[in-house]
This record gives structure tokens, sequence and C-alpha cells, in this order.
């Protein structure tokens, strides 16, 4: 999977090396959770920084089911924070996880708790 560049907007940013290894590995299909690709990405980057023009958010995954996005913010270096895109500025903030490997257990604990539901 190809990830889109951050640094076309937020100069001198780059994803972590976690996402890059979970890219890399394939993992892109996260049952309820999906990374997002280069042109996917790209679009999302612009469309947040226009909808939330006071927070510098880095989309790479968002939500199957519903308008969740998950991303990093400039100002909050390593976190990921989630936010419900379309939302007014200010009611956006859904959750925050102190690293990628946070999101991607939750991401993953997810994905189980469906499968079991499913089974």
């Amino acid at each position: 999977m190809i990830l889109y560049d951050p640094s076309e907007v937020y100069s001198g940013f780059s994803f972590p090396w976690e996402l890059e290894h979970i890219a890399d590995l394939g993992l892109e299909d996260l049952d309820a959770w999906f990374l997002m690709d280069a042109t996917l990405g790209a679009d999302y980057i612009k469309d947040l920084a226009e909808r939330y023009p006071e927070r510098h958010l880095v989309p790479f995954a968002k939500r199957s089911d519903c308008d969740d996005v998950a991303c990093f913010e400039l100002e909050k270096p390593g976190k990921v924070v989630i936010v419900h895109d379309f939302a007014d500025p200010g009611w956006e903030s859904r959750e925050e996880y102190d690293t990628f490997w946070d999101w991607f257990r939750s991401a993953i604990d997810l994905l189980i708790e469906r499968a079991e539901e499913e089974a």
C-alpha cells in the first residue's frame, strides 16, 4: 500500500515508522478501520484543513461505519487523535491515544469484537 506524502501540506512532517511498517505489511483493512491510500489521504488532509483550520490534522485511517478519522496532530507529537469529521468545529474531538500502537491495538480489539459478534 502506498501512503500519501503529508509533507506536501505540512512541510517536514512524515508518518511514523510504525504506520509505514503496517502499510508495508499490507494491513490496510482492519474491518471497521481502513488505512487511507495515497489518493484518499491527499484529499482528506486538505479537506480537514478547510473544515478545521485551527487544527493541523494529518489523517491516516477512516472508520467505514461512521465519519471518524484517525489523525496525527502537529501540536501533539506522537499522539493519535480521533476526529468526527463534518462535526462543527469544537465538537469534532472523539478520542486520543498516546501512541500509534495504542490506536492500532484499539482497532484490532474492535476487529476481534465484530468478528466474535458475527460468529
